[in-house]
């Protein structure tokens, strides 16, 4: 018996290739990465308004004294000098008797305080980060230079318990604010797009 076969006659197989269910796979792509952008930014602002606590919270502790890193009774408003102990008390690095000759000066204290305030103002409104970022960043270079890191001895010669030679606390918020910064993190929980918004800031990005 000769079998014939048909050339233009299919086998009747198909894959499926519904419409909705293309539908559904596509959403599920694209739910995801708009998933992880979410997460990210809450991460990012979450950073951000642990970071700028900190600062804030040092400025308050420092200015009336809450009995915590300031004695009671010792803040700025108590006539008591935010830098004079931290200062006078440098015993190492190549800026140890600059830092002795500021400890406690007027203008001194005033710039301290003022970064504190400002960079810990700008974090938790979500404002002025690149800002915040260069200012931060200016003081946490200092005071690492004032704990000089690197130093095995201080200059008395006794240890100076120094953990590393490089990375530190200070070293760690600098590079915190400045990806706060760049990731413009002021959105998420914050003022930072009601802030873009403002002619003056439109003129001027670094002002972001």
């Amino acid at each position: 018996m000769a079998v014939h076969e048909h050339p233009h006659r299919t086998s009747g197989f198909r894959l499926p290739t519904s419409r909705r269910n293309g539908s559904a796979a596509d959403g599920a792509v694209t739910a995801a990465p708009a998933t992880t952008t979410a997460t990210r930014a809450y991460a990012f602002a979450s950073l951000r308004l642990l970071t700028g606590f900190v600062f804030l919270w040092a400025f308050l502790d420092k200015t009336f004294g809450f009995g915590y890193a300031t004695p009671s009774g010792k803040g700025w408003i108590d006539g008591g000098s935010p830098t004079k102990g931290f200062l006078s008390s440098v015993a190492a690095g190549p800026m140890e008797s600059t830092f002795h000759d500021w400890a406690g000066a007027g203008w001194v204290n005033w710039l301290f305080m003022l970064g504190l305030l400002g960079v810990g103002v700008a974090l938790v409104a979500g404002v002025g980060l690149r800002l915040a970022a260069v200012a931060g960043t200016a003081m946490m270079a200092l005071m690492w230079i004032a704990e000089w890191p690197p130093a095995k001895h201080l200059s008395d010669g006794t240890p100076s318990m120094s953990s590393n030679p490089f990375a530190d606390y200070h070293l760690i918020y600098a590079v915190v604010l400045i990806a706060l910064a760049v990731a413009g993190a002021g959105v998420t929980w914050g003022l930072g797009k009601v802030w873009a918004k403002l002619p003056i800031v439109r003129d001027h990005t670094w002002l972001r």
